[in-house]
């Protein structure tokens, strides 16, 4: 199940869209045997467990045209690509450490023709550029992770309001598990919403998108 699944949880996708995330598969088949970016035991839940896992932060948080998102530690780009396809009016960005990683996100990127995402090899603690938004897939640990990327958002501080309405700057970061310890030393505003209530595949069941105020 590829498409479909995807058009379970989005069934309004343009056209357009709905050719990006069917061409995926074919796309990450063909950069897998080159660069190992998924397991080849995971790879057969690609649709499940990396794109519409991905596309879990959507089910939050809607991002407004015209806003810049990082996605620190892309890996092979989750969730920065299926997120750009969903947001075409919001500019994405993913850097990882790994060369070859990126070499694979930006064949995948132009294998879809999409003009709104770029990725490029360098460290979040190099990285100089400002976004409204950062988004990872579970990286490290949460406050680790908050002081590493902090410098990467504008800092506008306010208080985090309800997520329908969206606020200026922030972290989206995609977590499983129990995190009541680890989010405990985090000192700025957060919620914690569980995917379980917006998918109903039992891989969900402990999948979480962490929303931070920086």
């Amino acid at each position: 199940m590829g498409l479909e699944l995807i058009l379970k949880y989005f069934p309004e996708l343009t056209g357009r869209q709905r050719e990006h995330f069917a061409a995926l598969g074919a796309l990450y088949a063909d950069w897998n045997e080159r660069v190992n970016l998924i397991s080849r035991k995971d790879f057969e839940h690609l649709y499940e467990r990396h794109i519409l896992h991905s596309l879990g932060i959507a089910q939050v948080f809607a991002f407004a045209p015209g806003t810049r998102i990082v996605d620190v530690g892309t890996g092979g780009g989750f969730p920065l690509v299926p997120l750009a396809i969903l947001f075409p009016e919001s500019s994405f960005h993913g850097i990882d450490g790994i060369g070859k990683k990126i070499a694979a996100v930006n064949g995948v990127v132009d294998g879809l023709g999409i003009s709104n995402c770029t990725a490029e090899q360098v460290r979040s603690q190099d990285h100089k550029q400002k976004y409204d938004f950062i988004v990872s897939r579970a990286v490290t640990t949460l406050p680790e992770f908050i002081r590493a990327t902090t410098h990467l958002v504008h800092k506008l501080p306010r208080p985090l309001p309800p997520l329908s309405e969206g606020w200026s700057n922030g972290l989206l970061y995609l977590k499983g598990g129990e995190l009541a310890d680890e989010i405990l030393p985090v000192r700025q505003q957060l919620r914690v919403f569980e995917l379980k209530e917006h998918f109903a595949e039992e891989f969900f069941e402990t999948k979480k998108v962490v929303a931070v105020s920086l």
